[in-house]
C-alpha cells in the first residue's frame, strides 16, 4: 500500500517537473497526462484531487508567477515578450489578466510591485507544490565543511516579510548597477529571525553579495560586512527553494542533537546557487549552512 502510494506521488511529481520545464510549450491535458502514464479521461480529476486545483489553473498560475518575477526582477525583458511567454497572444489580454489577479497593470507592477496581493494570488500554487514537494532529509544529506571568511555587501530587510519582495527588487537593481552578477559574486541570505515570527515586524534577514570591492551604496542602505569562516553543517536543497524553513528545521531539530556538535554564534544562512525564473523552479539550488564550533 505504502509503495503504491509512493509510486503514485512520484508520477505526480514528474508531472509538476514536466510543467515547470515546458512552460513555453503546449501543456494540453493529453501531453501532461502522458507524462504520468495516467488515462487522460481520469487524469484531470486525479490532479485536482491531489493538488486542489485543475491542470489548466496550475499551468496558468505557474506561467503568471514566472511572468511576475520577470517583470519585477529582470528589467531587460520587454512586457510584450513576457506576455507571449505567459501564453497570451496579445499584451492587452495579458494586462487584463494580470490586473485582475494582482490589482496592478504589468507596467505598474514592474515600477512598484504591491507584494501582498501577489502573495495571496500564489497561495493556491504554493499549496499545490508543497503537497508533494516536501523533502525528507537524512543525516546522509548533511556534510561538514570548512568555509572561508567571505566579505559581503549587505542590504538589511527589517519588518513584515510581505514587503521582502520590494527589498529583493532593490537589492537586485543595486547589485546589477554595481556589476556584481550572481555568476561571479555569490548570493547569501542570513536569517536573523524565524521565517514567521509572532509579530511580522520582527522579521529580519540580510541580503548579501560576496565582494571585497569598496562599496558604492549609490543611494541605497548598503553596508560592508562578512560571513565568518569556520566549520559548518551544510544541507543542499534542490527545487522549491522559496521556502528553506524545512531544511533549517531539520538541521536544528534533528541533525544537531544527534550529531554531538554545537552551534557557533552566527545565524543559520544560505547560499543561493541558481535562481527562478532563470532556471525552472524544480532546478533551483540552495545550500543551507549551520555554523558549528
Amino acid at each position: 500500500m505504502k509503495a503504491a502510494l509512493e509510486t503514485y506521488q512520484a508520477r505526480m511529481r514528474r508531472v509538476l517537473d514536466y510543467i515547470d520545464r515546458h512552460l513555453d510549450g503546449d501543456l494540453d491535458l493529453e501531453a501532461v497526462s502522458g507524462v504520468a502514464a495516467f488515462s487522460k479521461f481520469h487524469f484531470h480529476r486525479q490532479f485536482t484531487a491531489t493538488f486542489g486545483l485543475s491542470v489548466h489553473r496550475y499551468v496558468q498560475l505557474a506561467r503568471m508567477k514566472r511572468a511576475s518575477h520577470r517583470l519585477a526582477y529582470m528589467r531587460t525583458h520587454r512586457v510584450t515578450d513576457i506576455a507571449m511567454d505567459a501564453g497570451y497572444d496579445a499584451p492587452d489580454a495579458f494586462a487584463r489578466a494580470f490586473r485582475q489577479r494582482f490589482g496592478q497593470s504589468p507596467s505598474s507592477f514592474r515600477k512598484s510591485p504591491d507584494w501582498e496581493p501577489w502573495l495571496a494570488a500564489f497561495g493556491p500554487l504554493d499549496n499545490a507544490r508543497s503537497k508533494l514537494m516536501q523533502k525528507i532529509f537524512t543525516a546522509e544529506d548533511v556534510t561538514i565543511r570548512d568555509v572561508p571568511t567571505t566579505p559581503v555587501a549587505i542590504m538589511e530587510h527589517r519588518g513584515d516579510p510581505a514587503t521582502l519582495g520590494a527589498t529583493i527588487q532593490r537589492f537586485i537593481a543595486w547589485r546589477r548597477a554595481a556589476g556584481l552578477h550572481p555568476k561571479t559574486s555569490p548570493t547569501f541570505n542570513v536569517w536573523r529571525s524565524e521565517r514567521r515570527p509572532a509579530s511580522p515586524g520582527d522579521y529580519s534577514v540580510d541580503l548579501c553579495v560576496g565582494t571585497d570591492r569598496p562599496i558604492d551604496a549609490n543611494g541605497e542602505r548598503i553596508k560592508a560586512g562578512e560571513i565568518p569562516g569556520g566549520r559548518c553543517a551544510v544541507l543542499r536543497v534542490v527545487g522549491n527553494t522559496d521556502n528553506l524553513e524545512p531544511a533549517a528545521l531539520y538541521l536544528y531539530r534533528d541533525w544537531l542533537p544527534a550529531s554531538g556538535e554545537e552551534a557557533r554564534d552566527f545565524p543559520i544562512y544560505c547560499q543561493r546557487l541558481s535562481f527562478f525564473p532563470e532556471v525552472p523552479e524544480h532546478e533551483t539550488v540552495a545550500e543551507v549552512f549551520l555554523p558549528l564550533k
